[in-house]
């Protein structure tokens, strides 16, 4: 089941995500030291705060027999969503959820009134790319930044 988060899961969510994203920072030789602002190491309750109530972005979260198995959020700009974190806990990989979370994101976004959906990815995590690109998303580019030690990867697609 997904249904919308409030701030009593945040707890659930900040698990999640970090947990997530700790699989690609163990991948990818990501650390807390060169990489402060991975999402692994920097997602806390002040980011989720500022996520719901600054940006106003909607979260989502997987539930398998009452327990938060996957998240993700939506940044919405006009007619342009932005995919922020779409996690699945490495225990529950493979098993569709992913693919799950995904599609929902995009009927969200839908209809949020979006009629683009834009990504962002380590761009090394050549598994992820294709996976995505599989579920018809579009490479738009790449762009390296000092604060990172990884390429960062945009995706798109068209709703």
């Amino acid at each position: 089941m997904i249904r919308e988060l409030t701030e009593n899961d945040f707890d659930d969510a900040i698990s999640v995500i970090c947990n997530s994203f700790m699989t690609v920072a163990e991948e990818f030789n990501i650390t807390k030291e060169n990489a402060p602002a991975f999402t692994a190491f920097a997602t806390d309750k002040s980011k989720l705060r500022t996520w719901m109530f600054e940006q106003h972005r909607p979260m989502y979260g997987y539930f398998n027999n009452g327990k938060m198995a996957g998240y993700y959020n939506l940044m919405i700009n006009e007619n342009e969503c932005e995919l922020g974190s779409l996690s699945v806990l490495p225990e529950y990989r493979h098993k569709g959820i992913g693919r799950k979370l995904l599609e929902d994101s995009l009927s969200k976004a839908s209809g949020f009134g979006c009629t683009i959906m834009k990504l962002s990815i380590v761009e090394e995590n050549k598994i992820l790319r294709k996976w995505y690109e599989d579920q018809g998303f579009i490479h738009t580019g790449t762009e390296k930044y000092d604060f990172f030690p990884f390429t960062c990867g945009y995706l798109e697609k068209n709703l």
